[in-house]
């Protein structure tokens, strides 16, 4: 039996229906360049351009010529008819030399011959218009590429192969078997079977909503993955701020002197712990002073603190929190993270230790920069703060889900309290099936595509 070929949208008009081309590769100089172009029909548009018809899915060398015949460069020219492609249009891959002025060259052609330059992520837009993609899955294509860690490159995988998608579809496939069972209720009220408990739709309710936190949970994993935590190290002058950075890096990303307000300007460092990036800005000391330099650094560093997801407070081991501590801790915005870090505890005689402050300003650690003592302490407080658990199974995923999941959640909770109003119990279960969809795509507006695929690289 013949293999049935899947049907795929081609609008007639309008900007799906036209040819779009761009530089794939990133600019500069390399070894290869990448042309990607995609419409319908496009192998006229390869016989004008190298005076081939390619095979499909088979690498061709040919010339890219000029109008006037002028070989522009040689190469590799592919092509992949629709529906087998990346966009589910046919698309053609020119593979030439990666040198910036014969890409743009060949661009231009590209542009002669009636294509037009694609807008940022409109290859992956058509891919998901036509089906290849859902919009979980085309948002994991930019997060693959911005992945700051192996982990979170793995976690964007799993998302682009579907993953996060099978396991929003499964909660949605449960909802509309429990909206089925309600709707039936609604439309025979006066059957003598309770459709609702013979079919255990409260049991179902119960494990909807258990499913549905197990994913959350793993979505903000990735979501942690994706973003990281941004730290701020703060505190009076020459207590250590730029010896921990360093520490924390494992490289002297930040000068380190025994003058008081060497730091003047903000200095970043990302590394990782356990796959999340963790990105550390060290902040100039604060503390009244006269210098204007000094104190432009100042208003960054609280700028910087407004934004931040933790507070890392250095204070000298040998002499505590003082007044000056206290009147920091004050200005912190509420509900943000803090750690309170004793620093130079090599000098003070102390071990490394973690305790809760006796303020409940949060937690203490006590370690050495310096040496190295109680960083791993460190480490695994900010872990905690994050929320951090090791998994194998975590997916990445974005703001806009983590929303979406739990509005679900809290639509799935209302729907328990309007019993036993049942057309009120059915709505809220509409709305929570709505808004899973918007996750995969099956409800979206194209202000929100737009928003989306705006953010993508030109090219992808």
């Amino acid at each position: 039996m013949a293999e049935k070929l899947p049907t795929t949208p081609r609008p007639d008009s309008g900007p799906a229906a036209e040819t779009i081309t761009a530089i794939a590769t990133a600019p500069g100089r390399g070894g290869i360049g990448v042309i990607r172009v995609s419409g319908r029909g496009l192998l006229p548009f390869a016989q004008a351009l190298s005076g081939k018809s390619p095979s499909p899915r088979i690498a061709t060398l040919a010339d890219f010529r000029a109008a006037d015949g002028q070989v522009i460069d040689s190469g590799l020219l592919l092509y992949f008819p629709a529906p087998y492609s990346f966009t589910g249009e046919d698309v053609l891959e020119l593979q030439g030399h990666g040198g910036t002025v014969v890409l743009q060259m060949l661009l231009a052609r590209c542009l002669d011959l009636g294509a037009r330059l694609a807008e940022p992520g409109e290859f992956t837009r058509r891919a998901y218009l036509n089906g290849k993609l859902d919009l979980a899955q085309a948002e994991a294509v930019v997060d693959l590429i911005d992945a700051a860690t192996s982990a979170a490159a793995r976690s964007a995988v799993r998302s682009l192969q579907g993953e996060f998608s099978k396991e929003v579809h499964a909660l949605v496939e449960q909802l509309t078997e429990l909206r089925a069972l309600v709707e039936a209720t609604l439309d025979f009220p006066d059957e003598e079977v309770d459709f609702l408990k013979a079919a255990d739709a409260f049991g179902r309710l119960d494990r909807l909503q258990q499913r549905l936190a197990k994913v959350f949970d793993r979505a903000q994993q990735g979501k942690l993955l994706q973003g990281g935590l941004h730290v701020v190290l703060a505190g009076q002058p020459n207590v250590g701020k730029s010896s921990l950075l360093n520490r924390l890096a494992g490289d002297e990303l930040a000068i380190v002197t025994p003058v008081a307000g060497t730091t003047r300007d903000l200095v970043r460092g990302t590394l990782q712990i356990e796959g999340i990036p963790l990105h550390v800005i060290d902040t100039a000391g604060l503390r009244e002073t006269e210098d204007e330099v000094e104190k432009i650094g100042i208003e960054r560093t609280w700028r910087e603190i407004q934004r931040a997801d933790v507070v890392v407070l250095l204070v000298d081991a040998r002499s505590g929190c003082g007044e000056a501590e206290r009147a920091i801790l004050a200005q912190l915005p509420a509900g943000l993270a803090r750690i309170t870090v004793y620093n130079k505890i090599d000098l003070a005689e102390r071990a490394p230790e973690r305790h809760d402050e006796s303020d409940g300003s949060g937690v203490g650690i006590s370690l050495s920069a310096k040496r190295g003592e109680g960083i791993e302490l460190l480490r695994q407080e900010l872990l905690r703060i994050a929320g951090w658990h090791p998994s194998e199974d975590v997916f990445i995923a974005r703001e806009r889900h983590l929303r979406a999941l739990g509005e679900a959640h809290r639509h799935i909770a209302a729907a328990q309290e309007q019993l036993p109003q049942l057309e009120l119990f059915a709505e809220e279960l509409r709305l929570a099936q709505q808004v899973l969809g918007s996750i995969t795509g099956e409800f979206s507006a194209d202000d929100l595509l737009g928003e989306i695929f705006g953010r993508f690289c030109i090219g992808k």
